[in-house]
């Protein structure tokens, strides 16, 4: 009788356990241990927790299936340091599927350099037998000008001069007190046009590295 009773309580109890959603903060955990995982080069987190049918697209725009993402997964060189936290995180669970959507906050040191990037993720989770994995994880980068540069008022005589960009489109880089600045004219024209901060528009262009 004993026997017959433990065999159905675990008959029963399986099932249920099974059935039981995600919770948001488990998502996030896990998601967490993948970035965790990057700088050593764990590949064990991401073999765990995405479906070997996955699909997932960086913020570089590679499109990537499972084998090609675990060999992605590198420690970082000598040198290098950095860590991804995940920020501002929602979800919706539905039944057997979960999506998790959040801004990553990166920050790299590449020998003494401080470089900052932001991305933001959404991934879907699929609960098969069980085991909740990813199926789909698509990332963004948010691309935000940086603080404008002080630059030293001694070196902008290197950058003086008239520039063409193209037949017709040239920038004039001018000083203006202890700022320096690019005016833009078209050819003909008698007078400057657009003035605009010169260190400022040269960092703009500037992008920081991610871990991935």
């Amino acid at each position: 009788m004993k026997l017959m009773l433990a065999t159905f309580f675990t008959a029963v109890t399986l099932p249920c356990l099974a059935d039981l959603p995600i919770m948001q903060d488990e998502l996030v955990r896990r998601t967490q241990e993948l970035y965790d995982a990057l700088v050593p080069g764990n590949q064990a987190p991401w073999k765990k927790y995405f479906a070997d049918d996955c699909i997932f697209a960086d913020e570089k725009g590679r499109l990537f299936d499972k084998p090609k993402l675990i060999a992605d997964i590198k420690s970082l060189p000598t040198g290098y340091s950095g860590t991804i936290k995940i920020e501002n995180a929602q979800s919706r669970i539905i039944g057997n599927t979960a999506i998790l959507s959040y801004d990553a906050d990166e920050t790299e040191t590449i020998f003494g350099q401080n470089l900052k990037a932001r991305y933001h993720i959404t991934d879907t989770w699929l609960e098969r037998n069980g085991n909740w994995q990813i199926i789909a994880s698509q990332a963004h980068r948010y691309y935000e000008d940086p603080a404008v540069g002080k630059g030293d008022p001694k070196k902008f005589a290197a950058y003086i001069g008239t520039y063409e960009l193209a037949p017709g489109q040239t920038r004039s880089v001018i000083t203006e007190g202890d700022k320096l600045l690019v005016t833009e004219r078209q050819e003909g024209a008698t007078a400057p046009g657009n003035v605009r901060n010169f260190l400022s528009e040269r960092r703009r262009r500037q992008d920081s590295l991610s871990l991935r």
